[in-house]
């Protein structure tokens, strides 16, 4: 998640494996080169020409510059060209909204059309020295979402409540007349976007699974609201965290053992055990599933590679260890 440190050098920062071997670059995982590959390499002829023409000259350019650079200096050089694809990439997502709503309006279907415009996640652009997305951090854990609805929501009205993208899909039924099962989890969002209904959700959970992986996440699951966030990191770790959202919006400083918060921390466990129940989690469920991601990662060898190898070895060495033990 460091600029620096974890980005990878073929697959985030677009220097070809040619020259990473050439410049002697290790990998930062098995997957920097194969990241690289999977994306560019899949560019027929036509395509590849324009990128060689556009990324070519700021490779040989970091060539001559890399054996004078310092720390900071590969910190900066990382962070402008992550920025400058990350910004190229938005300005291509920008103008092809912009397609999608010049087609609703020549062809009169703006007045019959919701339009939603939002993501799977948040990003982070360098914010606490990091790229990408997975803590639950307000960077990543936080989604974009606009709706465009005549005569249903008002233009320029806004909301601070509590959503997530599991609501989509109820609030399309909703709106199409159509009753949605009842083994389905969101809400729908009507009632935020029209104004008529009621809202009663004041908090959400999040769990993250990816760990041990490529970016080295812990596995962690929260409870948050408008005011707090409740954080348990697990697995090889066990650390809580709890976040004052309102006194600490950057979220730099952890009072989970903080006398003054203890009656919210217990009212959060409450809570966070609450939510956990009613979408089915638990310890057991996580336990499965983190064996048999395991599992999966030592049958096909998807570790291998890369500064975390160590790391993950010493995690498949314990686990191996505790079963020959029990």
């Amino acid at each position: 998640m460091n600029l620096l440190k974890d980005m990878h050098w073929a697959g985030d920062s677009k220097i070809t494996p040619e020259v990473m071997d050439e410049m002697g670059l290790e990998p930062t995982s098995g997957w920097d080169k194969a990241a690289f590959e999977g994306e560019v390499g899949r560019m027929n002829s036509e395509q590849r020409a324009v990128w060689d023409e556009s990324y070519n000259k700021v490779i040989e350019d970091f060539k001559k510059a890399y054996p004078t650079m310092t720390e900071e200096d590969k910190m900066k050089w990382r962070y402008q060209r992550y920025m400058q694809d990350y910004l190229g990439t938005i300005r291509a997502v920008d103008e092809n909204v912009g397609r999608v709503i010049d087609y609703l309006e020549a062809n009169d279907l703006m007045e019959n059309t919701i339009i939603v415009y939002t993501s799977d996640q948040g990003f982070y652009l360098g914010e606490h020295g990091w790229f990408d997305k997975r803590f639950v951090y307000d960077e990543s854990f936080k989604t974009p979402l606009l709706v465009a609805w005549p005569g249903k929501v008002a233009a320029g009205s806004k909301s601070d409540e509590m959503v997530q993208n599991l609501d989509f899909a109820q609030t399309f039924l909703a709106a199409a007349g159509i009753e949605a099962p009842s083994d389905m989890q969101g809400e729908s969002l009507l009632p935020l976007l029209t104004g008529e209904g009621e809202w009663t959700r004041d908090a959400v959970y999040y769990h993250y699974y990816e760990y041990p992986s490529v970016h080295m996440v812990k596995r962690h699951y929260a409870i948050v609201t408008k005011e707090y966030k409740l954080t348990h990191y697990y697995f090889d770790t066990d650390e809580w965290e709890l976040i004052d959202r309102i006194n600490d919006p950057m979220e730099l400083k952890n009072v989970y053992d903080d006398p003054d918060y203890a009656e919210i921390r217990e009212e959060l466990h409450q809570k966070l055990d609450g939510l956990r129940e009613k979408y089915g989690d638990n310890s057991q469920i996580s336990q499965r599933y983190l064996q048999e991601y395991l599992d999966y990662l030592q049958k096909n060898n998807s570790y291998a590679g890369g500064k975390n190898t160590d790391l993950l070895d010493k995690i498949f060495k314990d686990r191996k260890l505790s079963t020959q033990q029990e």
